[in-house]
């Protein structure tokens, strides 16, 4: 168990949270939620002991074994994969390699027998003869190839790192748990492993992620910060949300049956203070309104961004018609020969291992780049809007505030106008006039999404557009992506399960043997059995979705 009592975190004189009093019970998963910048992962740091609190205690039992997530890719480059793993478990590590310095010694002591007798006593505690079983099994779940298994760190690629990384934070099974965006360049099929891991656990968890689908698959509780303070509600992501929004709801209920009642009684007062007759009941209603409070809504720092795509004229019977469509990059072919046709009301959900190949065809479909051969042929109702995976082009050496930026691509030029729109993605006042160089990772994202929407489009392109954005804007998006008009089309890629499932009606995979194309959802295309046969058949091997 852990327990927080009166805990603070004071940055620049402004407290992040405050009296913060929750338990974190054994055998429950806390999926920590909040806006940007609310303080889910310095809260994680603070119970990692990684951060001193600026007030209040954290209560965790002695005999409990503490296991993070590591979030610097970096640190282990020099050491190989298992050491990695297995100094995950900080004790057993020790007595391991204490095991081998001590067998491998050339002149080994009577007192060294006794002291590989008492080693052995805690190996055996711990597990240690299963630890290189387990190991391997972690990695091998987390989609590590066993050849990999033996190298250094610093050989492996980013997305392998995060693995071994998470695979350390499970090994030895320890009682509690903290993971800060598990998920994080994880293929859905690893995604699933993970998920049914946890799910078996008897450890206390508590995890950050922006993938809904996770937080609703293990999460028991949500412990959300809002309000500079952390409310822990009984369980998953959906319910929590559901929950929310029906308190939210009732305090605005409640706070404006109390305003208009507050404006009855002085409208009263006001009228018959002067009449004689009425004097009275002016005077008891002047005591009412004396006693009624009008108790302001606080401020969440939970925001949800206006998004709405709306089309100047929607698709015509012919939409598009892909053709034969060859694409390489760097003289290696991702594209070998593809055809489709888009119809009306379309949503297209392009999965697959390789992002290479997805963007590649982005480019061609959205006219940023040529295929080698083949062809795209859009019908002539056709308006598109594309939002590229790599957008700092958009923004590099760029000289301008962002209303400047935006009115680059709207038609209606006034400021009123771009500072309204602005606000309404989550840039008002000051934050209207920042340089557009500066700009986070999130807001580049609003501006990318602020910019699709002033054309109109009636085909709408998505390539990664979850990156970088909080619950709430990833929410905003899957909204409206759904409240498109149903006779437009888009065409997208997202490692955000939730939205693929709830706003693709089509899934198209490009392998190198060819196109899957089904018009089924994304669980159902996961789950069934003979397009899984028929990847593997098409990769040569299991690859990932």
């Amino acid at each position: 168990m852990i327990t927080t009592s009166g805990v603070m975190v004071n940055f620049g004189g402004s407290p992040l949270f405050e009296d913060v009093n929750v338990k974190f019970v054994p055998g429950n998963c806390y999926g920590l939620i909040g806006a940007n910048g609310a303080g889910k992962s310095t809260f994680l740091k603070v119970l990692a002991g990684d951060l001193e609190a600026s007030a209040g205690s954290i209560s965790i039992p002695g005999n409990l074994r503490l296991s993070k997530l590591e979030q610097d890719q970096f640190k282990f480059d020099e050491q190989n994969v298992i050491d990695t793993v297995l100094q995950g478990h900080t004790k057993l590590y020790e007595v391991f390699k204490e095991r081998e310095i001590l067998y491998a010694k050339p002149d080994f002591s009577e007192e060294d027998g006794a002291r590989a007798a008492e080693l052995e006593m805690e190996f055996a505690d711990m597990n240690g003869y299963e630890c290189e079983s387990e190991v391997s099994t972690l990695l091998s779940g987390l989609g590590v190839a066993q050849d990999q298994h033996y190298k250094k760190m610093g050989e492996l690629e980013a997305g392998d790192k995060v693995r071994v990384l998470l695979a350390r934070a499970l090994f030895g099974k320890p009682e509690i748990l903290l993971l800060d965006e598990p998920t994080n360049n994880l293929d859905v099929h690893t995604i699933s492993w993970l998920e049914d891991y946890l799910q078996r656990q008897e450890a206390l968890v508590i995890v950050v992620s922006h993938d809904r689908h996770f937080l609703n698959n293990v999460c028991t509780h949500i412990a959300d910060i809002d309000f500079k303070r952390i409310k822990v509600y009984v369980g998953n992501y959906d319910f929590w949300f559901q929950a929310s929004q029906l308190a939210l709801q009732q305090r605005r209920d409640e706070a404006k049956k109390s305003a208009d009642k507050a404006k009855d009684l002085k409208a009263f007062i006001q009228r018959f203070s002067s009449n004689a007759s009425k004097a009275k009941q002016a005077t008891s209603r002047r005591k009412l309104l004396d006693k009624l409070t009008l108790e302001d809504l606080p401020i969440s720092t939970r925001k949800y961004p206006h998004i709405v795509f709306k089309s100047e004229r929607n698709c015509g019977k012919m939409v598009a018609a892909i053709k034969d469509l060859h694409v390489s990059l760097d003289g290696e072919k991702l594209i070998n020969g593809i055809n489709f046709t888009l119809h009306p009301g379309d949503r297209v959900a392009f999965v697959g291992h390789d992002g290479r190949a997805k963007s590649a065809l982005f480019d061609v479909m959205a006219e940023i780049s040529k295929p080698d051969s083949g062809e795209v042929d859009w019908g002539t109702t056709i308006t598109k809007a594309y939002f590229p995976k790599e957008n700092e082009e958009f923004f590099k050496g760029v000289n301008l505030n962002l209303v400047d930026w935006l009115r680059q691509f709207t038609k209606e030029q006034s400021e009123e106008y771009v500072r309204g729109f602005l606000g309404r993605m989550l840039f008002s006042g000051e934050d209207s006039q920042k340089p557009a160089k500066v700009l986070s990772g999130g807001e580049r994202v609003r501006c990318m999404l602020s910019r699709m929407m002033q054309t109109g489009a009636n085909v709408l392109i998505f390539d990664e557009p979850t990156n970088h954005l909080d619950l709430e804007s990833i929410t905003a998006l899957n909204n409206a992506m759904n409240d498109f008009h149903e006779d437009n089309v888009i065409v997208f890629s997202s490692h955000d399960r939730e939205l693929v499932n709830t706003v693709a009606n089509r899934i198209m995979e490009i392998t190198p043997a060819g196109l899957i194309d089904r018009y089924i959802t994304f669980d159902e295309y996961v789950e069934n059995p003979e397009i899984q046969e028929m990847r593997q058949q098409m990769y040569g091997r299991e690859e990932a979705l």
